[in-house]
Protein backbone atom coordinates (compact mmCIF):
# COMPACT_ATOMS: atom_id res chain seq x y z
CA UNK A 1 0.00 0.00 0.00
CA UNK A 2 1.25 3.46 -0.86
CA UNK A 3 0.10 7.04 -0.78
CA UNK A 4 1.60 9.22 -3.48
CA UNK A 5 1.17 12.67 -4.99
CA UNK A 6 0.35 11.13 -8.36
CA UNK A 7 -3.23 11.40 -9.58
CA UNK A 8 -2.95 8.20 -11.65
CA UNK A 9 -2.66 6.08 -8.47
CA UNK A 10 -5.24 5.51 -5.74
CA UNK A 11 -4.59 7.11 -2.36
CA UNK A 12 -3.34 10.38 -3.76
CA UNK A 13 -1.95 12.66 -1.05
CA UNK A 14 -2.38 16.09 -2.57
CA UNK A 15 -2.54 19.65 -1.34
CA UNK A 16 -6.29 19.65 -0.85
CA UNK A 17 -6.10 16.68 1.51
CA UNK A 18 -3.28 17.76 3.84
CA UNK A 19 -2.56 21.47 3.71
CA UNK A 20 -5.88 23.02 4.79
CA UNK A 21 -5.80 21.14 8.09
CA UNK A 22 -2.08 21.67 8.64
CA UNK A 23 -2.43 25.42 8.15
CA UNK A 24 -5.64 25.65 10.18
CA UNK A 25 -4.03 23.83 13.10
CA UNK A 26 -0.81 25.85 12.86
CA UNK A 27 -2.75 29.12 12.80
CA UNK A 28 -4.99 28.08 15.68
CA UNK A 29 -1.99 27.04 17.75
CA UNK A 30 0.04 30.09 16.69
CA UNK A 31 2.83 27.77 15.61
CA UNK A 32 5.91 29.56 14.33
CA UNK A 33 7.06 26.68 12.14
CA UNK A 34 5.99 23.22 11.02
CA UNK A 35 7.89 20.57 12.93
CA UNK A 36 8.39 16.89 12.23
CA UNK A 37 5.92 16.20 15.05
CA UNK A 38 3.29 18.33 13.30
CA UNK A 39 3.81 16.49 10.01
CA UNK A 40 3.52 13.13 11.78
CA UNK A 41 0.40 14.25 13.64
CA UNK A 42 -1.21 15.32 10.36
CA UNK A 43 -0.32 12.01 8.69
CA UNK A 44 -1.63 10.00 11.65
CA UNK A 45 -4.86 12.00 11.71
CA UNK A 46 -5.39 11.36 7.99
CA UNK A 47 -4.66 7.65 8.36
CA UNK A 48 -6.96 7.42 11.36
CA UNK A 49 -9.91 8.71 9.37
CA UNK A 50 -10.22 5.42 7.49
CA UNK A 51 -11.37 2.84 10.07
CA UNK A 52 -10.93 -0.21 7.80
CA UNK A 53 -8.15 0.57 5.32
CA UNK A 54 -7.72 -1.46 2.15
CA UNK A 55 -5.07 -1.34 -0.57
CA UNK A 56 -7.42 0.89 -2.56
CA UNK A 57 -8.34 3.20 0.33
CA UNK A 58 -5.88 4.17 3.03
CA UNK A 59 -6.79 7.87 3.05
CA UNK A 60 -10.06 9.78 3.42
CA UNK A 61 -11.65 11.50 0.45
CA UNK A 62 -10.52 15.10 -0.13
CA UNK A 63 -14.24 15.90 -0.42
CA UNK A 64 -14.85 14.81 3.19
CA UNK A 65 -15.50 18.07 5.06
CA UNK A 66 -14.28 16.62 8.35
CA UNK A 67 -10.69 16.17 7.07
CA UNK A 68 -9.39 19.72 7.64
CA UNK A 69 -10.86 20.10 11.15
CA UNK A 70 -9.58 16.66 12.19
CA UNK A 71 -6.08 17.32 10.89
CA UNK A 72 -6.14 20.84 12.34
CA UNK A 73 -6.92 19.57 15.84
CA UNK A 74 -4.09 17.01 15.62
CA UNK A 75 -1.65 19.67 14.41
CA UNK A 76 -2.60 22.11 17.18
CA UNK A 77 -2.22 19.36 19.78
CA UNK A 78 1.21 18.43 18.41
CA UNK A 79 2.37 22.04 18.66
CA UNK A 80 1.06 22.31 22.23
CA UNK A 81 3.19 19.32 23.08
Amino acid sequence: MIGTGRSDFPNQVNNVLAFPGIFRGALDARATHVTAEIRLAAASALAGMVPSPTAERILPSPLDRSVAPTVGKAVAAAWAG
